[in-house]
């Protein structure tokens, strides 16, 4: 074999082995609606929310964060609103968690906190959550069809979103 047949085979095997060990990042969707990439090594896990409702009935439950008062011209109004992060549900694909906006005894939002990562995974969690959004708003409950190809991140928003809402007292 000539000595330019030996090279070109040497730099195919070499240019194979490093395009079968690249890897990209994983893209994890952020909580005000952008991608955060998360480089391999690193956890994408968002802090829990912590309360306490000791020691005052007008506290927001656990979790729960009051809305701003407004102001009018005619004085300052307080809108009854809170916001409720769900619970943490693990899925064989990721962990999934929503956090809903309560106002005068109605769903306002849904946002979902968190969400399986990675390359197919996210992919359906990038298609599912605006369905699983728009159905929850409509419904004002956690009771909305399965995202067709996103089960397990269907039930486990549901899971999530009827726990914020229980807690709510909207359950």
């Amino acid at each position: 074999m000539p000595k330019r047949g030996i090279a070109a085979l040497a730099i195919t095997a070499v240019a194979l082995v490093l395009l079968l060990s690249f890897k990209t990042p994983d893209v994890v969707p952020a909580r005000n609606g952008g991608v955060a990439i998360v480089e391999p090594g690193s956890t994408a896990t968002p802090t829990p929310a912590t309360g306490s409702t000791s020691g005052s009935t007008a506290a927001p439950a656990a979790g729960a964060t009051p809305a701003p008062t407004t102001s009018t011209g005619s004085g300052t109004t307080s809108a009854p609103s809170a916001t409720i992060d769900g619970p943490v549900v693990d899925t064989r694909y990721g962990a999934i968690q929503v956090e809903i906006v309560v106002s005068g005894g109605q769903l306002q939002d849904v946002v979902a906190v968190q969400l399986p990562a990675g390359r197919r995974s996210g992919q359906i969690s990038n298609v599912a959550a605006p369905i699983l959004r728009e159905e929850a708003l409509q419904a004002q409950s956690a009771s909305i069809d399965t995202v067709s190809g996103a089960t397990y991140t269907s039930d486990a928003y549901e899971q999530s979103l009827q726990a914020a809402l229980d807690q709510a007292g909207l359950g």
